[in-house]
């Protein structure tokens, strides 16, 4: 029995090709015709694959290279073997993941899981429901009520779109996903499992102990947004819960009611914002992040993985540590840690 093929090339491109394409500077015109077809990492390369090496500590993989072409830095150059083609970039990871997107497709973005198109007859689609033509509705999906899908949108099968739901188009929504109470613009994918709009854990104390606070909010995702599997984002309580054009939230990703996030963000995996938080436009989240509620994260900041946040960060600053700070004094404060821990070791050392 043979291993599948899960993600075949698209087609051959040539060394030449890959330099117009990316706007790389190919070293030895002599070789644009060296066929490339496949990726690898730099570190196990292959026959026909492309590789890149970027980074001071990489440096040391391109002479062991083995590789039909490797994108790299102008001052890696000389160091690659004899028969590899080089292509100059200054950014060649940038340059090799569009690459990817070109040589493999249907990696880059999600298609259906079946070979149906148009709407399945095994799904469910209210007759007040509008699907535009193009759009795909896979076997088992829900469609509900007054609910609104464009064109080359893809709601995989058993995922479940509530009623007057509106999603955009080329967009994908991932089997078993479940949409409610939110509105989706064009090119948004929502991978498998994934929960937007259901209510926001609002509670107020009462004679016999929590009582629910009705969250009457929305959710609005902007355009190219993406969201990780399992992912949830809870809907507004009065007002919207908005995932700003751009963003992409990794998996296991948890949202709460009224949070705003700006444009073009990046969220790890296992992060947590409480509600009400505002984040500004390109903040970076490493993993666990968790942020209190009703906090302000300024535009450009970066939040390093397994950091608590209990205060606002200024726009464009690096903060860390639990509860965090400003990186700077998070590592002067771990730096006397670790120097007060060997200056107590060595009295206990010298006690015995």
């Amino acid at each position: 029995m043979t291993d599948p093929v899960f993600f075949a090339p698209s087609r051959r491109y040539t060394a030449g090709e890959v330099a117009n394409l990316t706007g790389s500077v190919l070293v030895d015109s002599g070789q644009s015709d060296i066929s490339i077809q496949a990726l690898a990492p730099a570190n196990e390369g292959g026959e026909n694959a492309l590789v890149f090496v970027d980074g001071k500590r990489n440096s040391a993989l391109m002479p062991s290279l083995r590789a039909a072409a490797v994108l790299c830095p102008a001052e890696f150059a000389s160091k690659a073997p004899a028969g590899i083609a080089v292509l100059v970039h200054p950014r060649p990871q940038q340059a090799f993941a569009l690459v990817g997107r070109l040589l493999f497709p249907t990696a880059a973005t999600p298609g259906p899981m079946t070979s149906e198109t148009g709407v399945s007859p095994h799904a469910h689609v209210d007759p007040t429901a509008h699907v535009e033509a193009g759009a795909v509705i896979e076997a088992g999906a829900v469609i509900g009520p007054s609910a609104s899908i464009g064109s080359g949108t893809v709601i995989a099968p058993n995922a479940v779109i509530g009623q007057s739901c509106q999603i955009g188009r080329d967009g994908y929504v991932g089997p078993g996903a479940s949409i409610q109470y939110a509105l989706i613009g064009n090119r948004v994918i929502i991978h498998g499992g994934a929960r937007i709009g259901q209510d926001g854990f609002g509670f107020v104390g009462g004679a016999k102990g929590p009582e629910r606070v009705p969250q009457v909010g929305r959710v609005v995702i902007q355009d190219d947004v993406e969201i990780g599997s399992n992912t949830t984002v809870d809907r507004g309580a009065m007002s919207d819960t908005i995932i700003g054009q751009g963003t992409k939230i990794d998996n296991l990703v948890q949202i709460a009611h009224n949070v705003r996030i700006g444009r073009n963000c990046i969220i790890a995996g296992l992060s947590g914002i409480s509600g009400s938080v505002v984040v500004g436009d390109n903040v970076t989240m490493g993993g666990g992040v968790g942020l209190a509620d009703h906090l302000t994260i300024g535009s450009g900041a970066k939040l390093a993985a397994r950091s608590g946040f209990m205060s606002n960060v200024p726009a464009g600053e690096i903060w860390g540590g639990y509860p965090a700070q400003p990186m700077a004094e998070a590592m002067r404060e771990i730096a006397m840690l670790r120097k007060l821990a060997r200056t107590r070791k060595q009295g206990e050392g010298g006690n015995g």
